[in-house]
């Protein structure tokens, strides 16, 4: 036994035959884990940016869409809603919108919106999440005499304008959120893309 010759060239070979049967094995192992770190279909899905058609919509109508699972409310405001939004200034808690997390800095303006008769705005209660229900009239309601249209929360009271800017003395600390979006036309708009060139 002590005599016998060693063939190197057999054992180099078993041993890069060895190594690379070792490595197809590790990255056939390695594939399947490394994919199960990606977002389902459905999960990317949910966070895709959602197109709405807004040509029907009419003026003082609100249609509701849902992106990333929540839902976004699209309002056509009339002249009317426009000429009283200024008026309510005194009423609520932040009118100029100071909180920049509310808002991109394309929406930071009076009527918080790209175009001014558009508001775009996530349907969320900033007080506990409950979904705000729209109340376009300018007329005296049961919860505000002084009503110039906008949105009611049922389950705490809160209320906010037609530009989802909150009233002060009202459960709610922020105005509604103005979710990322852009026009693609006259009749589309595109909700969770910026416009191009905005920060």
């Amino acid at each position: 036994m002590a005599n016998e010759v060693v063939d190197h060239g057999r054992r180099r070979f078993l041993t890069v035959t060895t190594a690379a049967v070792g490595g197809v094995g590790v990255i056939a192992a390695a594939v399947p884990f490394i994919k199960s770190w990606e977002p389902s279909a459905k999960a990317k899905a949910a966070g895709a940016p959602v197109v709405a058609d807004i040509g029907k919509i009419e003026s003082g109508q609100m249609v509701k869409y849902s992106w990333r699972g929540l839902p976004v409310f699209v309002v056509n405001r009339t002249k009317a809603q426009l000429a009283a939004l200024p008026s309510l200034d005194p009423r609520l808690k932040d009118p100029k919108s100071s909180n920049t997390d509310q808002q991109p800095p394309y929406a930071k303006n009076e009527h918080r919106s790209i175009k001014p008769e558009w508001l775009v705005v996530i349907g969320i209660c900033t007080h506990l999440g409950c979904v705000p229900e729209f109340v376009p009239d300018i007329k005296p309601e049961p919860f505000d005499p002084n009503w110039k249209g906008g949105f009611f929360c049922p389950c705490h009271k809160s209320r906010y304008d037609l530009s989802g800017r909150v009233f002060d003395g009202v459960p709610a600390p922020a105005n509604l959120a103005v979710p990322p979006y852009h026009f693609i036309d006259d009749t589309h708009i595109q909700v969770g893309v910026d416009p191009k060139g905005a920060a």
